[in-house]
């Protein structure tokens, strides 16, 4: 029996990583509060969505922030609440709808395959979340 593996295109190069991303129809522009973090980020859209990347010492990509959704210009986190997903900034909270779940996984794989980051076979199901809070389990430790 043949194990499944998960998908890797080959390493690309920052500058590589750019180009294939600009031919694909990505918005890429200078990260405007990731550049206090990390000099030369940028931030990538499509579909609604954003994600920060930036050069590694290396020269290859890396992804300073998760992909979410842009709500008022900045990068949503997506939460679970058990019943819920949501999508929170550091100011506005709103529910998850499908539509805006399927804009975020078909960004985040199309930015992982333009990487060449290894695509992995729970996240290729379905949306993951960066935070799962239930409400069962509040405040227990």
């Amino acid at each position: 029996m043949m194990a499944l593996m998960a998908k890797k295109s080959p390493q690309r190069s920052f500058n590589d990583v750019l180009s294939v991303l600009g031919s694909q129809r990505f918005d890429v522009a200078p990260a405007q509060d990731g550049a206090k973090r990390t000099p030369n980020a940028f931030q990538v859209r499509k579909y609604g969505c954003a994600a920060e990347i930036a050069a590694a010492p290396d020269g290859t990509p890396e992804i300073l922030s998760r992909p979410g959704v842009l709500l008022n210009g900045e990068i949503a986190r997506l939460v679970d609440r058990g019943y819920q997903k949501f999508f929170k900034t550091s100011k506005v909270e709103i529910p998850a709808t499908a539509d805006h779940l399927r804009s975020l996984h078909e960004f985040s794989e199309e930015l992982k395959e333009a990487l060449g980051a290894t695509s992995l076979y729970n996240e290729s199901l379905g949306t993951t979340s960066d935070v799962y809070q239930y409400d069962r389990v509040k405040g227990r430790k």
